[in-house]
């Protein structure tokens, strides 16, 4: 008796280690495309990820690099002070992309060029990706924004 209870006890620790493994692994599985690496500019052009590799680029949008083509399709530079990476983009930028200001895209590098997928622009007047400002720091370019007026009285 005591032999058959034992047996069926081990049997469910084992169905239920195999149901642990097997919902980790469906788990990993859908995340696998999901989650995306942050790389700076200089960080793509020292180690070129793979051509299908899906991640993250962040930067400033280069002075003099916005060039709007035919119909949605638009190229710009991204740089970290370092390095600058060539985008394109088809697509509608954010109302607040503009040159010399932070952004954060998501799509592959084919070696040559960072093909966007998605374009995130900044939402006020001081805020930059902390992996933005990181990088930018670590190139030794990045400046504090100064602190401006809002309007508000802070005291009173």
């Amino acid at each position: 008796m005591k032999s058959l209870k034992k047996r069926r006890r081990v049997h469910v620790v084992l169905i239920a280690v195999v149901a642990l493994l097997v919902s980790v692994s469906l788990i990993g599985w859908a995340f696998k495309d999901g989650i995306n690496f942050f790389r700076s500019p200089s960080e793509v052009i020292a180690k070129p990820p793979g051509a299908t590799e899906v991640f993250r680029i962040g930067g400033l949008v280069e002075g003099g690099s916005l060039v709007r083509g035919q119909g949605e399709e638009i190229r710009f530079n991204v740089t970290d002070g370092g390095a600058a990476v060539p985008v394109t983009y088809k697509g509608v930028l954010p109302d607040l992309f503009e040159e010399n200001q932070g952004m954060v895209g998501m799509g592959t590098y084919d070696g040559k060029v960072f093909r966007a997928t998605e374009i995130l622009a900044k939402h006020d007047e001081d805020y930059m990706p902390k992996e933005v400002v990181d990088a930018l720091k670590e190139q030794g370019v990045y400046q504090e924004p100064e602190a401006q007026y809002n309007g508000h009285n802070s005291g009173s």
